[in-house]
């Protein structure tokens, strides 16, 4: 589908189609996290086009429109900046989650870190404690919370929207949280940065 994305026209959340199954496959071919391509433009697709949009610069609104249509066919990546082993890259001026392998970037979750009030603190860390259920924090309830650093966690949340927002945490939607715990990453002893 590279530099084929612009017959595409305009895709909206709520949109169904084979239009929609190319966008999500061209994000899944890119390393933008949404599942299992289904053809139904919901929640976990609008989060890859945030992820999209985010790494390409554009303004966010999660939606297909043309400039974000260009960025998809240019294969817009963001870069990894650890280059050994595995990895969780927290990148606060961007929003994203990378998860990298040895360099290379093979997945992009769309994130939401700390306000201006309650900042993500940047660093190196690293997995400590997991919890496979909600877990009670002092702001509310965290679900599935992989902690790095004191109570501030890699967690799922209802709301994830394309800017800073959460109290100090790193929210990536239900689904993401869960596809974490299933796929491997940031498993205890996961090197992660926040930079």
């Amino acid at each position: 589908m590279a530099a084929d994305s612009a017959r595409l026209g305009s895709l909206l959340p709520g949109d169904e189609g084979a239009e929609v199954v190319a966008l999500q496959e061209r994000l899944s071919e890119l390393g933008y996290w949404l599942g299992t391509p289904d053809g139904r433009y919901g929640t976990s697709t609008k989060q890859a086009v945030y992820a999209l949009q985010k790494a390409a610069g554009l303004p966010r609104d999660g939606e297909f429109g043309l400039r974000t249509s260009l960025a998809l066919d240019e294969g817009v990546r963001p870069a990894a900046t650890t280059f050994s082993g595995r990895f969780a890259e927290v990148h606060l001026a961007t929003q994203l989650l990378l998860l990298v392998q040895d360099g290379r970037v093979e997945h992009v979750v769309n994130a939401s870190t700390g306000s201006r009030a309650t900042a993500t603190p940047p660093g190196d860390f690293t997995v400590y404690r997991a919890v496979d259920a909600w877990d009670s924090g002092p702001y509310g309830p965290l679900y599935r919370p992989r902690y790095f650093v004191g109570g501030v966690a890699v967690h799922g949340y209802r709301s994830v929207p394309p800017h800073p927002a959460s109290h100090g945490c790193v929210r990536v939607s239900i689904a993401a949280m869960d596809w974490l715990w299933s796929s491997g990453w940031l498993e205890l002893g996961t090197p992660v940065t926040v930079r």
